[in-house]
């Protein structure tokens, strides 16, 4: 990439972080297991270890594309980014052009993977407070997820802009409160003779299962849930633009953090299942082996830190489970803005999206996420959001894996340096990858939100996602009347019209 392409990072985000601080900022990944242990284990049982182990190593095969495309357009930020740049054409055809159509959508169904995680854990801790801290017992829930939700965002936005060192610092702390004891917890459930392998094997499946096609749509439905939780450490290269050194930054950080997703999944759905077992019915020879994770639902730590430490053990997985939840929140948050801000440079949304303050955040797209989830908080029920969300995620991960094609086989971009490649012919991978995206798990999840939840959240989810078409045409047409549309300068920075977009 030239220096002069370099150069127009200038107006926009601050190269400021290294590596691991990228990887401590996307740790909150891991957290995401916990709640979605139960979503997936009342379908398949002890099968969901499988599936989770499965949905990790898909997210190796798939983020090797995205690791070497983050490299290839070192300005983008992340995947949205990358295939925004990937789609947009030298020369734009006309008002409404195709290729920047589908860079626009595959960013906002990015956007909207990690929004919602936003207002869904920030419902989650004001249950966990209602339930064990005596006297919020009986607020109304609604003005209690309020509260905390406006202090969680302003939190938030204020870390968020100060810079993302800030934003690595508070990551670690939250790790260490989080993930430190949910795996202290977890490991001592062996030596206490709280692990029983009866409950793995006597429980693989449910007795009615027969593997008919209903049943083959449901557990692909659980692959592309579970890919929601399992491969989300994709979000190491969102910060692509603010690494210092993105050819030796992202891999390493996108890379180490798949490797602590990789052994956690496994270790959590094993020891997890192996402590509660599914709660079908009784195991013979175990004693209480009746409730299980049927019978605890979300909370599945909860029980597993009482039998390992007693009765302070609830206590302590109450802290855990809030700090992670804070750190998950804070992924999700820094990440959906920056897929904004990324947006806005592109001129898939209005300009004011990709300015930045003075610390070279994007300002702008905090506060959008603040207010987003606050509206959201109001809903009270996150199921139908969640359907949604899973279901941008299939469509973000199917458009950016046809854009690795893209930028391998295009004149535009075959040529261009990669400081880090993937195996060569990687990108037939890529293109099973969006077809197994798009036409496998896409449906199969539609169909599974179905059958869980219902209609509604399907069509919610439908509306949501769609809900760019009219957002990206009206911004088009104003673009194109007023003239401002040039040529992509390959930065990740839009078009060459990088400008002073720094606010107080």
């Amino acid at each position: 990439m030239s220096e002069e392409s370099k150069g127009c990072l200038g107006s926009g985000l601050s190269r400021s972080i290294n590596w691991k601080q990228g990887m401590m900022i996307a740790l909150g990944v891991p957290i995401l297991i916990l709640p979605a242990i139960y979503d997936v284990a009342q379908f398949v049982w002890a099968f969901s270890i499988f599936i989770w182990t499965m949905s990790v190593i898909q997210g190796f095969i798939q983020n090797i594309s995205f690791g070497e495309m983050t490299t290839v357009f070192p300005g983008a930020t992340g995947i949205p980014g990358c295939a925004q740049m990937a789609y947009s054409p030298e020369v734009r055809r006309g008002r409404f052009d195709r290729g920047r159509f589908i860079g626009a959508f595959c960013a906002w169904s990015y956007w909207f993977t990690w929004t919602p995680v936003v207002p869904v854990f920030t419902i989650t801790m004001g249950d966990y407070l209602r339930a064990f801290v005596e006297p919020l017992s009986g607020v109304d829930p609604t003005a209690l997820n309020l509260c905390l939700g406006l202090m969680i965002v302003s939190l938030m936005v204020f870390i968020g802009s100060r810079g993302l060192k800030g934003g690595a610092l508070t990551g670690l702390l939250l790790a260490l409160v989080s993930l430190v004891p949910m795996v202290i917890i977890l490991i001592a459930v062996f030596p206490t003779g709280n692990f029983h392998t009866e409950y793995i094997t006597s429980s693989v499946l449910p007795p009615e299962w027969t593997w008919s096609a209903r049943d083959i749509v449901i557990v692909f439905g659980l692959f592309g849930l579970a890919q929601w939780c399992a491969c989300a450490w994709e979000t190491a290269t969102i910060y692509g633009p603010e690494y210092k050194d993105p050819a030796r930054d992202v891999p390493k950080a996108l890379f180490s953090c798949g490797l602590i997703c990789l052994v956690l999944y496994l270790f959590v759905s094993v020891a997890v299942f192996g402590a509660l077992g599914i709660g079908e019915a009784p195991v013979e020879g175990v004693e209480d082996s009746g409730s299980g994770i049927l019978g605890h639902g979300y909370a599945t730590l909860v029980p597993i830190a009482k039998l390992v430490f007693g009765d302070a053990g609830g206590l302590i997985a109450l802290v855990l489970l809030l700090s992670a939840m804070l750190l998950i929140i804070q992924t999700a948050f820094l990440g959906s803005s920056r897929t904004l801000y990324c947006m806005g440079r592109e001129g898939n949304l209005p300009t004011f999206f990709s300015r930045t303050n003075k610390h070279g955040m994007p300002i702008v797209g905090l506060c959008t996420i603040a207010v987003v989830a606050m509206v959201l908080i109001l809903i009270g029920n996150p199921v139908a959001i969640l359907a949604a969300s899973g279901m941008g995620f299939c469509i973000a991960l199917s458009i950016c894996s046809a854009a690795y094609v893209t930028s391998r086989t295009n004149p535009r971009f075959k040529d261009l340096p990669r400081p880090w490649s993937a195996p060569r012919g990687w990108k037939y991978v890529a293109a099973c990858m969006a077809v197994y995206q798009g036409f496998v798990l896409l449906p199969c999840l539609m169909y599974w939100s179905y059958e869980a939840y219902g209609l509604t959240s399907v069509i919610v989810g439908i509306i949501v996602i769609l809900a760019i078409v009219p957002i990206w045409l009206v911004t088009q047409a104003r673009e194109y009347k007023e003239g401002e549309d040039s040529p992509p300068c390959g930065c990740g920075c839009a078009d060459g019209r990088a400008k002073e977009n720094e606010v107080e």
